[in-house]
Parts: C-alpha cells; structure tokens; sequence
C-alpha cells in the first residue's frame, strides 16, 4: 500500500498533466462570457465601419468609389450601408444584439448569394470573404448572445452568458 502524499511531501499539492488540463479549461470557461464581448464588439465596430465608409465617406470612402459615399437611397449597396452602419453600432455596444446580428448576417449572406456567388464558387476565387466570415460571426452572436459586458446586461434586459 502506498502512502498517500501529506504536506511536507514533494508530491503534495503537484499537479498532474490532467489537472493542469483541467484548471487551464476552468480558466477558460470562466472568462468565456467576456471574450465574447470582445469578439462582439470587435466584429460590430468592423461592421459600423463599412456602412460608415460607405454612407460618409471617411475611412477611405466606399469600395470601387476612390473615397467617395454610395448615392443614397440606390439598391442594394445604400440599404446595405445603413444596416451595416445601425446594426454595426447596436451589435458594438450589445443593444439589441441577436435582433441585430440576425439582420447583418442575413444581409451578408445576401450580399455573398447576389453579388459574390456568381463570379466564383469559393470565397476567395469570388472577393466575398469578408462577406461570408460576417455572415457566419453575425449568425453565432445570434444564438451566443452579447456575452457578460452589454448594454442589455447594463439595463437589466439580457441574461448572463
């Protein structure tokens, strides 16, 4: 029979490759709720930026447009500005997140199936990468929620992550 380890022993308190495993995994699990935060917010200011560019101008203008704004009320691309403009910015700040999200992303996922689609099969062959990873972001914040820090959460409206 072995003894079992006491404090003065040099295996008392050693963790094993498992336990380490385990602890790191705890870690993990715990800050979950705010790394999605930072993805949600990272993923919504990239969003509010393209509508931005696009509507005003600024951060080098409109793609294809050498800085300059989509001409307003033109199908699809000034619609397209403003959800990403509106949507970017609630999705920024965690308002009305999975509302939100579920419109960007189905707007992104038109904007591949109508605009990048028929040039190429793969995202990278047709330039509707950025689409296509929006889309699919925008999807997972629809059934993850805002994570911990949200302005839901703030005003009592959203439940914790």
């Amino acid at each position: 029979m072995s003894p079992t380890p006491t404090a003065a022993s040099p295996t008392a308190g050693a963790r094993t490759p498992a336990t380490a495993g385990t602890t790191l995994s705890a870690r993990l699990d715990a800050a979950r709720p705010y790394a999605l935060s930072l993805f949600r917010v990272v993923v919504g200011l990239l969003f509010a930026c393209h509508g931005a560019a696009s509507l005003f101008g600024i951060l080098g203008g409109a793609a294809g447009s050498h800085g300059g704004t989509i001409p307003a009320g033109t199908w699809p691309g000034w619609y397209a500005a403003v959800i990403q403009l509106v949507a970017g910015v609630l999705v920024l700040l965690g308002a009305g997140t999975r509302s939100a999200a579920f419109i960007a992303s189905g707007s992104m996922a038109y904007a591949y199936f109508d605009v990048h689609q028929s040039m190429a099969l793969w995202p990278i062959q047709n330039g509707g990468e950025a689409s296509a990873m929006f889309a699919w972001a925008f999807l997972l914040l629809v059934f993850t929620g805002p994570g911990a820090l949200s302005v839901d959460r703030f005003l009592g409206r959203g439940k914790r992550n």
